[in-house]
């Protein structure tokens, strides 16, 4: 299987390509600011073709591309239904002062809804560009976060785990629809009991495996060790 990623011109988000193998359908996952370039070219060295996008969540940075993508492709975007709602105006919920720092580097942000949105809820099962997906709902950087855990044959299933859990660290739960609470709970309940060789690529940053960060991340030590 196929798992490409890059990252955006802002945030450093990364932007995920997966499919069964070059010259396949793929999916796109968090297109976010001034991927549409670097895609095409992705798309094109491995000769894919997009059948779906795949959002993690509802934040600007990870969804700025979204529409572009989806109508360049006439594709879908899918999200979980409690963060549906953010893609209608993810540039308001920035705030003036990000807004215009972001606007100051890459000009005005504008933004067009989706045509086409297909929102999921827990547990969820998608079959798409020959990829079996499951959807896991763990909120706590925002209401609808979640898990897509890609099965890979013979190997442990894939995580791409949005900004629920990065190497050494965790989502902020201080911006709007952020809960701590919540990503304590998502964190226990939904990212502990996955195997430790599953393999993590996350909204920002290097991958890792769930195994790593059970022994060296501290907030998951933490929860381990009960203190959480």
């Amino acid at each position: 299987m196929l798992a490409l990623g890059f990252p955006a011109a802002a945030f450093g988000t990364n932007c995920y390509v997966l499919a069964p193998a070059a010259g396949e359908e793929c999916v796109v996952v968090d297109p976010g600011v001034g991927v549409e370039g670097p895609l095409v070219d992705l798309l094109q060295r491995y000769r894919l073709r997009p059948a779906a996008v795949l959002l993690t969540h509802g934040h600007l940075d990870h969804v700025y591309a979204v529409t572009p993508v989806c109508g360049g492709y006439g594709i879908a975007a899918t999200v979980h239904g409690a963060d549906r709602h953010r893609l209608v105006d993810p540039v308001g919920g920035l705030g003036p002062a990000l807004a215009a720092a972001l606007a100051a580097e890459f000009g005005p942000l504008r933004w067009q809804e989706p045509d086409d949105v297909v929102t999921v809820e827990d547990g969820a099962s998608l079959d798409v560009a020959g990829l079996a997906v499951r959807v896991v709902h763990a909120p706590g950087h925002t209401e609808g976060s979640v898990l897509f855990l890609v099965e890979r044959p013979g190997e442990a299933d894939l995580c791409l785990a949005g900004d629920v859990l990065f190497a050494g660290s965790i989502g902020r739960t201080d911006l709007p629809g952020g809960d701590h609470g919540a990503m304590l709970r998502s964190l226990r309940e939904r990212v502990l009991p996955l195997d430790d060789a599953v393999e993590v690529l996350p909204g920002h940053g290097p991958a890792t495996t769930i195994g790593v960060e059970r022994r060296t991340n501290p907030y998951l030590r933490a929860l381990v060790g009960g203190s959480g």
